[in-house]
């Protein structure tokens, strides 16, 4: 339901363009905010109700195409742990930074969730959450 806290032990992923994973390394700026948003676009991996994670990347990859006008060939997805994720930036950056990892379903994407309390342009934040990036798949099939 839209507002809820994704539990700690969930995961997340990110969608991140080509410009952002250069040779297939996700780079810090695939974690930044864009100007004027509110949150880091995410999909919740347990609201996907897949049996594995193969199962689960293959669906991101198939919403990702029905989604986006153009998936890029060096497109990936980073899979984060809710619980890691928080307590990496909560420990290590400078002002403690508590995020907030909110489900936000979209009518036509019901995992759509946002990764909230990053400062727009902080590179810090995006950096301490590229450091904790469990895995990292292809975007598209």
């Amino acid at each position: 339901m839209k507002g809820d806290v994704i539990p700690d032990p969930d995961h997340v992923a990110r969608h991140c363009k080509t410009t952002t994973a250069p040779d297939g390394e996700i780079q810090a700026t695939a974690f930044m905010l864009r100007e004027g948003e509110q949150s880091l676009s995410v999909n919740w991996l347990e609201e996907l109700r897949c049996s594995d994670r193969t199962s689960e990347v293959r669906a991101l990859q198939d919403l990702y195409t029905r989604k986006m006008t153009r998936v890029g060939a060096g497109a990936r997805i980073a899979i984060l742990n809710v619980r890691i994720l928080r307590t990496k930036v909560a420990s290590e950056s400078s002002d403690r930074r508590l995020l907030r990892v909110l489900h936000d379903p979209e009518p036509d994407d019901s995992s759509h969730s946002g990764i909230y309390e990053i400062p727009y342009d902080d590179d810090l934040v995006a950096e301490l959450i590229a450091q904790v990036v469990l895995e990292n798949h292809p975007a598209r099939a």
